[in-house]
Order: C-alpha cells, then sequence, then structure tokens
C-alpha cells in the first residue's frame, strides 16, 4: 500500500511538520498507518515524504511492526508522490491500496471493504454520502447562485484500492488536476465502486481539524 505524505501541510497552522504533530501523544502519520501494518493482507508499505524527511526520517518509523515499510521523497503534487511511491512498490503487488496519511481514524473493516472491492472490480474507494446542503456561488464567491441537489453524492475519503495494472495505466495517462487516484483512474473508463465509510476517517487539513482530531484522539484512549 501507499501512504501519501509529502505535503507540508501550510494549512495546518505554525508547528512541526503536519504529518510528524502528534495526537493525544501519537504522532499523525503513525496513526494514519497502524490500521494497515496491523491488517493481514498489507505486506508491503510505501511512505511518501518530504525529501529532507525521506533521507532522515524520524526514527519511531524503523520501530513499526508488520509489513516492510519503505520510504520515498515526494513530488511537488499528490499525485507526483503517488507515482513515485508506485515506481518502488515490488512488483509483486497486484493490488494496491492508496492512503492520506492526514486520514490517522481508518478503521480496518473499512480497510478490508476496500481491498474486497478492487479485487471484485479493478477499483474502489471509501466515500461517505454527502449530508450537508450544497449552494453553488457565482464567480465573486458572495451570493448563492444555486442549490445542487445532493442525492447522489459522495465525499471521496481514502483508502483507495486499485489493481495494479489499472492504476500503472491511469497514472500513465495523467489527467491534469486530478485531486485523488480514483478520479485518475475514472478518466481511463474503469468504473470505481464506492464502499460506504464513516465521517470519523475525516482529512487533517486545518488548525480546527486538528483541534477535533485531538478530542477524538483523546476519547480513544
Amino acid at each position: 500500500m501507499l501512504l501519501v505524505a509529502g505535503g507540508r501541510g501550510d494549512r495546518a497552522g505554525a508547528g512541526p511538520l503536519k504529518q510528524f504533530r502528534e495526537l493525544a501523544g501519537v504522532p499523525l502519520l503513525l496513526r494514519a498507518l497502524r490500521p494497515f501494518s496491523r491488517h493481514p493482507d498489507v505486506v508491503h508499505v510505501v511512505i511518501a515524504l518530504p525529501a529532507e524527511h525521506a533521507a532522515a526520517p524520524p526514527g519511531w518509523l524503523a520501530q513499526v511492526q508488520g509489513p516492510a515499510v519503505t520510504l520515498v521523497a515526494g513530488g511537488a503534487e499528490r499525485a507526483d508522490s503517488v507515482r513515485r511511491a508506485l515506481a518502488v512498490l515490488p512488483p509483486a503487488a497486484e493490488l494496491v491500496l492508496v492512503h492520506d496519511a492526514a486520514r490517522p481514524f481508518v478503521s480496518e473493516e473499512v480497510i478490508s471493504q476496500v481491498i474486497a472491492a478492487a479485487r471484485d472490480t479493478g477499483a474502489a474507494l471509501a466515500a461517505v454520502p454527502l449530508a450537508d446542503t450544497l449552494k453553488e456561488s457565482d464567480a465573486t464567491g458572495s451570493v448563492v447562485r444555486r442549490t445542487l441537489p445532493r442525492q447522489a453524492l459522495w465525499r471521496a475519503q481514502t483508502p483507495q484500492g486499485f489493481r495494479r495494472d489499472v492504476l500503472d495505466a491511469a497514472h500513465g495517462a495523467a489527467l491534469p488536476g486530478a485531486t485523488d487516484d480514483a478520479m485518475l483512474v475514472e478518466a481511463t473508463g474503469v468504473d470505481v465502486r464506492l464502499v460506504p465509510d464513516s465521517a470519523l476517517n475525516f482529512k487533517i487539513t486545518t488548525s480546527d481539524d486538528f483541534a477535533l482530531a485531538e478530542a477524538w484522539a483523546s476519547h480513544q484512549r
């Protein structure tokens, strides 16, 4: 599996690199990694980190038990980091999971469901049906232009799982502006199965997200 942690986390506020910031005493990256390191179907993990940290990683990464772990320098964009990680994944890996290191609360049950769906169809992603009312603004961003129907809308999360050949082909096509791997795969004409997930598997982006994550991590102790 590929764990994407190559960004700088500028929107998370001042402090340590977002991936290494602690939640209830445990680094964010380690919290995201643990459910995969415990999963029996995950045999190799490639972590994309900023180049300087891939070369000199924190000591606690060497203490991860379970699958083999390889570190690689991430790229300028998320897709670049995934491509670099995919390039060093052993050829024997026929099924690939991609997960955001900024999602520390993924469940092992959802990991299993994404793996099963990807094996069955070639592509799958964890997602949550939208519950909020969606508004589209005008060009100025200050006035509502219309309300969007939400019945068929889902919020994409990770992990996302793919047959190796499907993911290789999608990254080879390199759709400009793609924001996740499922979008790249969709552009090649492959259907991506939705796997219902929990809203607790949220992505930490801002300082407010960190506050919510700290509260939840402390509750889980």
